[in-house]
């Protein structure tokens, strides 16, 4: 693929997850696809774990977008940093927990470093800035009251 066409690929993700396109996120996966996240307890190893785990943030931030800030594209793979902006007002699928809403805004960072084959993106390897995004949640010891 060309360094456009990874940028394409690139804006395709950011923008199906920005308009909560479940459908539009898994066309853009292989087949075979993996995907490590700091809170998952374990690799999704398909297109309908990593539905089901869209689904999961799309329910519990309704109103999410998704902005990407930085990229950097290599010759079959993308990083980028993300930044992510919503209101927790449904259950938060979290490290294998599900948490209650917050009724909480939340504006938290994201790296994210995807490999690509035949055009589609093979691995995910998420780092999203929990730490912030459970502060903001009231959901750290970071966020209690002294």
């Amino acid at each position: 693929m060309s360094r456009d066409d990874l940028v394409r690929l690139e804006e395709a993700c950011v923008r199906a997850w920005d308009q909560h396109d479940t459908d539009g996120f898994v066309s853009l996966l292989t087949e075979d696809c993996v995907m490590t996240e700091d809170m998952e307890p374990k690799p999704l190893r398909s297109r309908e774990e990593l539905r089901q785990y869209a689904e999961s943030w799309f329910a519990a931030f309704p109103d999410m977008r998704v902005r990407a800030k930085n990229r950097v594209i290599g010759d079959d793979s993308i990083a980028v940093e993300l930044e992510m902006n919503g209101t927790n007002t449904g259950p938060l699928q979290l490290g294998g927990n599900r948490i209650a809403p917050t009724g909480r805004k939340v504006t938290a960072g994201l790296a994210a470093f995807m490999k690509v084959q035949g055009g589609k993106i093979k691995e995910i390897h998420s780092h999203p800035d929990n730490m912030t995004m459970m502060s903001q949640l009231g959901l750290s010891s970071a966020s209690a009251p002294a």
